[in-house]
């Protein structure tokens, strides 16, 4: 499967997981042929290709640790990089929301009926348990207001060149403060990544399994994310559905429409 303006779902959680849009296909210099690009240039392409302007998705996570294997369902609608709603379908977490808006995020339990802003070491908690953690799908800002990149040279990863940039943070805030993505050559998608700690040790691994093309958006339609601080045998996230660029009702991203 092959190409992925919010970032689809694996987008937000690369936090990669940024937007520019196609309106930088028109600005962006284009490197001359056969010349090496620069590193900002490649992380733009890429997140070109992972941010649209309006979404809908379907998908599942696999959840695999020392009990064996957990399955839920989502489906989640997006705007822009900075605008998400994803919703949990499956039997046991049906009704749960997670809101993204203004920069803020918020979850919601049908049980409860509680409305909850995630702040400080709550964002740190596990996504129904996961390897992702909320603080993987806060912000919604470019990488390059983040972090500066350096371009480490060429790899193989699963039998395609890819690029090897290194992201340090710029700001002390950033939950990672330095990332590691391998980019594709030739469709500028992210195909593995790797987050770190100030002090080095590695703590997320994400490898892409699939990509998948929609149009003119490349983008990874399923990855595993491996939590490296914790007794995991890692998170698989796939997308089954994915419709770009179709009209949403104006409430969708609004608090009153999380709690209805």
């Amino acid at each position: 499967m092959h190409r992925g303006e919010h970032s689809t779902l694996p987008s937000l959680l690369l936090r990669s997981p940024g937007a520019l849009l196609l309106a930088l296909t028109i600005f962006l210099p284009l490197p001359v042929s056969g010349e090496t690009p620069q590193a900002s240039y490649i992380i733009s392409r890429m997140e070109e290709n992972q941010t649209h302007p309006t979404s809908y998705l379907e998908g599942y996570i696999i959840i695999t640790d020392r009990f064996g294997q957990r399955r839920s369902s989502y489906i989640a609608h997006t705007r822009g990089t900075d605008r998400f709603l994803l919703e949990f379908t499956s039997r046991n977490e049906a009704g749960q929301r997670v809101l993204r808006r203004d920069g803020d995020l918020y979850l919601y339990y049908p049980d409860a009926r509680e409305t909850i802003r995630l702040t400080g070491a709550a964002l740190r908690d596990s996504l129904v348990g996961s390897d992702i953690s909320y603080e993987d799908m806060t912000g919604g800002r470019g990488l390059s207001q983040d972090y500066d990149f350096t371009l480490l040279g060429e790899e193989e990863i699963h039998g395609r060149g890819t690029f090897k940039i290194e992201l340090l943070a710029r700001r002390p805030t950033v939950a990672y403060p330095r990332q590691i993505f391998w980019v594709d050559r030739e469709y500028f998608v992210l195909r593995r990544s790797e987050q770190y700690a100030r002090s080095g040790r590695i703590l997320k691994v994400t490898e892409v399994l699939e990509t998948r093309r929609e149009g003119p958006y490349h983008f990874p339609s399923r990855l595993r994310i491996t939590d490296q601080t914790r007794r995991s045998r890692g998170t698989e996230l796939a997308l089954t559905t994915v419709r770009i660029g179709i009209d949403l009702p104006g409430d969708i991203f609004s608090l009153d429409r999380l709690t209805w």
